[in-house]
């Protein structure tokens, strides 16, 4: 029986970084869906671009601006909202144990948020105020990507290019990432990671493309083959809680 993905998302990057996962949930027959808190201005399209090359089926985007993240009520009862309605097997999510020394702004409060919103979701909470729709049965089973300890990796070999097409299709991270880039590491640490770095360094899109593919390539590669995982190419995520086997696997 087909299963319910939903990806919460902080920053819409965030659904590339599991792509892999994504599409391989998609082109198994998941109904996999996509929510957003944050995207910068006009960039909408690119995230749903980069959505429906992996195989979801909606987005949904918040719009809430970064660095003004709060412990809303009216943001958790747009997220109890959302999970009553796309009543979901699986989240993913970030990892509340990685957050607080990750320094981007906002996902401290919002794995906050999107936890007590899961944890209301299956309750005899504000029904109307939500959406009318009736409490969750269960609470999904959570996977957190970016664990600092992970203890479950998926194999991504045959969808990491797809993956890439959808990294490319977010030409305003692949900008940013490459401005970022060259404030933290300069000319000479750029050379390092890119032995093209002269044919890419004065087009950000360029740049940053190039960045991506190296980055994205070596983390799979770490949490596959080089973490002795039995994969070649993975995602790493950390299960919430223990997981309950038939028999050993």
């Amino acid at each position: 029986m087909p299963k319910t993905i939903l990806m919460l998302a902080t920053f819409g990057v965030e659904i590339v970084e599991v792509g892999g996962t994504l599409a391989l949930h998609a082109q198994a027959g998941d109904n996999v869906h996509v929510a957003v808190l944050q995207t910068r201005l006009g960039a909408h399209p690119q995230i749903e671009q980069a959505a429906q090359i992996l195989g979801a089926k909606s987005v949904y985007f918040f719009d809430l601006r970064y660095g003004e993240v709060t412990f809303d009520l009216s943001l958790k009862m747009r997220l109890v909202r959302l999970l009553r309605e796309l009543r979901p097997d699986i989240i993913i999510m970030q990892d509340p144990e990685h957050v607080p020394h990750d320094l981007d702004p906002d996902r401290r409060i919002a794995m906050l948020v999107y936890l007590e919103a899961l944890a209301v979701s299956n309750r005899d909470w504000r029904i109307e105020e939500c959406g009318g729709f009736a409490p969750t049965a269960v609470i999904p089973t959570i996977y957190y990507m970016w664990a600092d300890n992970p203890n479950c990796v998926v194999e991504i070999s045959s969808t990491m290019d797809v993956k890439k097409k959808a990294m490319d299709a977010l030409a305003y991270q692949l900008k940013f990432s490459a401005k970022v880039m060259k404030a933290q590491l300069g000319e000479e640490g750029l050379r390092k990671i890119l032995p093209n770095y002269d044919a890419v360094k004065h087009e950000n899109l360029e740049l940053g493309r190039a960045l991506h593919d190296e980055m994205d390539r070596a983390r799979a590669l770490y949490h596959g083959v080089l973490g002795h995982s039995g994969a070649v190419m993975a995602e790493a995520f950390r299960h919430q809680g223990p997981m309950k086997f038939d028999k050993l696997v």
